[in-house]
């Protein structure tokens, strides 16, 4: 058992109001405590996701693809400086602004482990700085891909088993948040349904790129190894890893009817043994 398993999460009820603590690794025995959670997306300038594979050693939902960064704030910790602090840990990246734009709670059990996942939580979105190259930490993450948003959509029903099972819903979070957003993909039917967003849940203003200031987490906070703004995306991040979109997310997207919607309890489970075929093995 690693060392962050040992680390305290802080408990909540199903309205988010924090209860008491606990480990992770108790939060995670069935049946599953509900805790506080985030999870973050990065996007570029044009506005594509980062996503990261989960490393084969995580105790749930490995080497199943995530959003750019997920975790646990401790228990008195703000969910910007949590977030923050991961960013730097997983990826090196600091200094990114955060705006917190929803909450998605969920509950899912690892079928190989039996870990389960019962969390409250807080999706958040910041632009990476053009130039800045995630440097990820292998005992963290596998892999690093950017997707579009209509690609992405288009592919998390297509291929459930390839994502970890709250990838869809905070997904759905972060598209509502967008200008203009799309309507929703529906969710495939081993996928969990959920209550539709509504207006009171979500603010009806568009989040835009340069409204992204909320919490900024600068660098003095969570001191990192620098990332080199002399490299770009086009390299690798690792010689054994890409960033390039798998075949299945390559064929044309498609509007599809609304079905994925946060702030609802959802239970899903799936092997993962239904791995997108990009590349060698993403809380």
């Amino acid at each position: 058992m690693s060392l962050r398993e040992n680390h305290l999460v802080e408990l909540v009820d199903t309205d988010g109001r924090a209860i008491g603590s606990t480990t992770v690794a108790d939060a995670h025995q069935e049946p599953g405590r509900l805790h506080r959670a985030f999870s973050v997306f990065l996007q570029d300038a044009e506005g594509r996701v980062l996503l990261q594979r989960r490393a084969a050693v995580k105790t749930r939902f490995p080497l199943r693809w995530g959003n750019s960064c997920c975790g646990h704030p401790g228990p008195g910790e703000t969910v910007a400086e949590a977030a923050g602090r991961r960013l730097s840990e997983e990826l090196s990246v600091r200094g990114v602004a955060l705006a917190e734009v929803g909450t998605y709670t969920y509950r899912a059990v690892d079928p190989v482990t039996g870990r389960v996942e019962h969390e409250y939580d807080h999706v958040l979105v910041g632009r990476l700085p053009e130039g800045v190259e995630p440097a990820p930490d292998p005992a963290e993450i596998a892999e690093l891909r950017w997707v579009s948003v209509p690609a992405l959509r288009a592919d998390l029903p297509a291929s459930p088993q390839s994502y970890a099972p709250w990838l869809a819903g905070v997904f759905e979070v972060l598209v509502a948040s967008l200008p203009g957003r799309p309507a929703a993909a529906p969710v495939a039917a081993d996928q969990p349904s959920a209550s539709p967003v509504t207006a009171d849940q979500y603010s009806a203003s568009p989040v835009t790129a340069d409204q992204y200031s909320a919490s900024p987490v600068t660098a003095d906070q969570f001191p990192a190894s620098p990332v080199t703004a002399d490299r770009s995306f086009a390299e690798p991040v690792h010689p054994a890893r890409r960033f390039a979109e798998p075949a299945s997310l390559g064929r044309p997207s498609s509007e599809r009817p609304a079905s994925g919607r946060p702030s609802s309890e959802r239970s899903a489970s799936g092997r993962p043994d239904a791995l997108l075929s990009e590349g060698p093995g993403g809380r």
